[in-house]
């Protein structure tokens, strides 16, 4: 009579929460039932560590003055110096100065910080729930968990990591997702998602999924821990997040031939972590039961017990990027309820297409939807650099160290390279460069987004992850030197193979983002002209050769780079739970044609009227709003950061209190303009909100076919 009780009173109970109360009525059930097998007299189960999580757990509890979960004590003002906080000895950084580098340089890098941007108004520490700035310095206190996942070989590492707020309810259990995007170590999302989730009170689920900022130092053989200090590779063992998979001789030859040269865990793990990226965001949410049920269980003699089951915490799958297609692979993997939502930006997924799926936008096909980055990206390093130069592109962003006149001789000579190739045509630069940008709309490039070919090129963003994304495709060690490129230090004038002054690796854990070229770990072409040099600089077309050797191993169906990128592909079933997808129209690094347009339709296939996924499509954004303080982004792009946000706010609201999610829509928002590098202050005028009701601006899914109204 008493279960039946209080059954009865789950009827008065929201939704979520009436499944929550099930779900601990059912683990509470399931421990009765298995008590004897626990030793525990009938009560719940001990609390074990789940069975993928290799070494030790270390914890630590912050105060939120001296240091804390969000700021690393540098609090908001901080977080928004140009100056990065110091290191006492750079010869030997310690693992706390590291962490509040990783922090402060992470947390930089997927948020506008600019003065007239978002940061300290529209979000940032100081900001409360309700938008308003109330929250002082905003450091947060709580205790961190940080672990390894791994398979039980000591080669995959995958770093596990809960942040618990001294704020977190007990009684009304949250997690929330941040699975790093790019290739960023552990907290790589910690502006994307996780202060979100701090601010709720949600325990938040982070996880470098694998690909995580692990770099070899080849010359000295030295590898970075799992909290960012180094170590000789052979003395680290399994403790080390990632080293390179080759004999001592091997390594030895490699040196000689090619020294300075560093291996990457994304690039050159040999074990394509992509195929994993949704398991390892399942394993991080079962991490932090386990850290939940640490803190919180009942404790019998000396041991913890089980106080959340599987199920039993409303958890939402969120952040961006990488991070949000990893997201969106766990939901779809998950099929013991861990995840209760999802929420993601701009996510880089690969689907299974479905024949029914096509993407309209104004009422016309758009010019190609649904390919995987292994084809987009290897087409975007070849043509961007010439595309830049068309008319439409005029006027783009500078996002580049090269002299103007180096920049124009090498997309000029890209040009001609393409054109002598028989890839474009044209009599002129102008007719050549106008092709190359004809093609790339073809090829499912939106023109919003035309005046970011140059800077994404320029930047090397799509050089760097081509590159990387082809090693990790084929499963290459960094000894094959995958179509001539490695990654290493090169001088001033661009050579490669100099000893650095300073080695990178003493603060790789803090600043670099795990695809170079980062913290001073440069994307170097080994067949330049004078010998091995900076890929833009190696030969006059910028290392044509290598780029066209990238694109070939796609479109002549290399079997191992097929085989690979079919491992990753996902089929966009959500199994019924509700989700969110922000993506901005005009991203030119994840292009939205191949991304959230088609996964809205192959997700309306797969789940039918099941289906609870909402697009919200911006217009003016882009992918990357670290870049909104660049002169010209300020004063073209607005920060997609604050849709993600109202985003969150939306399902948080339909998850605790039944309110209906908006339909998916086109949101039109207002562009600052004004003088490149000073646009006018961010207001709620750029930013109209999601609309309950979007009228013309809805976008329609019917058996498979998304329309995007213009």
């Amino acid at each position: 009579m008493k279960r039946f009780a209080r059954f009865q009173r789950l009827h008065t109970l929201p939704r979520t929460a009436a499944l929550g109360a099930l779900a601990l009525l059912a683990a509470a059930t399931l421990a009765a039932c298995h008590g004897d097998d626990d030793d525990n007299g009938g009560g719940p189960p001990s609390n074990s560590l789940p069975s993928f999580v290799s070494g030790s757990v270390s914890s630590q509890t912050y105060d939120g003055q001296s240091d804390d979960l969000l700021t690393a004590g540098l609090g908001k003002t901080g977080l928004a110096s140009a100056t990065a906080p110091s290191i006492a000895n750079p010869a030997a950084p310690t693992a706390a100065e590291l962490r509040r580098l990783a922090i402060y340089s992470n947390y930089r890098a997927l948020v506008d910080m600019s003065a007239n941007g978002g940061y300290g108004r529209f979000w940032g520490p100081n900001i409360d729930l309700n938008g308003n700035d109330t929250l002082g310095e905003g450091k947060i206190a709580g205790k961190e968990y940080i672990a390894y996942a791994d398979d039980g070989s000591g080669t995959q590492n995958v770093s596990l990591l809960v942040q618990i707020p001294a704020s977190f309810n007990p009684d009304q259990p949250c997690i929330v997702t941040a699975t790093s995007s790019g290739s960023r170590g552990v907290y790589g999302a910690i502006s994307a998602a996780g202060e979100w989730g701090l601010k709720r009170g949600c325990a938040v689920a982070y996880t470098d999924k694998g690909s995580g900022n692990g770099a070899h130092e080849l010359a000295t053989n030295r590898v970075t821990l799992i909290d960012g200090t180094l170590a000789n590779a052979d003395l680290a063992g399994t403790r080390a997040i990632f080293k390179a998979n080759a004999s001592a001789q091997a390594l030895s030859s490699f040196n000689s031939a090619f020294p300075n040269r560093y291996a990457y865990k994304h690039a050159h793990s040999q074990q394509n972590p992509e195929k994993d990226w949704g398991k390892n965001t399942l394993q991080a949410i079962q991490f932090a039961y386990w850290a939940l049920n640490d803190m919180f269980g009942p404790v019998s003699g000396s041991t913890h017990q089980v106080r959340y089951g599987k199920g039993s915490i409303t958890t939402i799958a969120a952040s961006v990027s990488n991070g949000g297609g990893a997201s969106l692979a766990a939901a779809e993997q998950d099929t013991d309820g861990w995840i209760t939502a999802v929420v993601v930006g701009e996510p880089q997924i690969n689907l299974n297409l479905p024949s029914q799926v096509s993407v309209r936008q104004g009422g016309a096909p758009v010019g190609s939807f649904g390919r995987p980055l292994a084809d987009y990206m290897t087409l975007a390093n070849l043509l961007q650099p010439c595309a830049a130069l068309a008319p439409a592109a005029a006027g783009a962003p500078y996002l580049t160290t090269l002299p103007v006149a180096t920049t124009t001789a090498i997309r000029t000579a890209r040009c001609a390279t393409l054109a002598a190739s028989g890839l474009i045509s044209g009599g002129n630069t102008v007719a050549q460069a106008n092709d190359a940008l004809n093609q790339l709309h073809q090829a499912g490039y939106e023109t919003d987004s035309d005046k970011l070919h140059a800077p994404m090129w320029d930047s090397q963003a799509v050089p760097a992850v081509a590159v990387t994304y082809a090693d990790a495709y084929m499963k290459a060690s960094v000894l094959d030197n995958l179509c001539d490129f490695s990654f290493g230090t090169t001088s001033a004038a661009g050579a490669a193979g100099v000893t650095p002054i300073v080695s990178p690796m003493l603060t790789i854990f803090g600043n670099g983002n795990g695809v170079p070229p980062t913290n001073g770990i440069n994307l170097v072409y080994n067949s330049g002209t004078a010998g091995a040099a900076d890929h833009r600089l190696a030969t006059p077309d910028a290392s044509y050769a290598g780029a066209a050797c990238l694109r070939a191993l796609w479109t002549n169906g290399n079997a191992t780079m097929v085989g690979n990128v079919n491992a990753i592909r996902v089929n966009a079933n959500l199994r019924g739970k509700p989700a969110i997808i922000v993506q901005g129209r005009a991203d030119a690094l994840v292009p939205i044609n191949h991304a959230s347009r088609p996964y809205l339709g192959a997700n309306q296939v797969a789940e039918g009227n099941k289906s609870q996924l909402s697009l919200y499509e911006i217009t003016n954004g882009q992918h990357f709003d670290a870049f909104l303080s660049v002169a010209g982004f300020d004063t073209r792009f607005i920060p997609v950061h604050y849709y993600n946000i109202q985003a969150l706010d939306l399902m948080w609201n339909h998850l605790k209190n039944n309110a209906p999610l908006p339909p998916s829509q086109v949101v039109r928002t207002v562009a600052r303009g004004g003088t490149a590098g000073a646009a006018p202050a961010l207001t709620t005028a750029n930013l109209p909100p999601i609309a309950t009701d979007p009228g013309a601006n809805a976008i329609t899914v019917s058996g498979g076919v998304v329309n995007v109204p213009n």
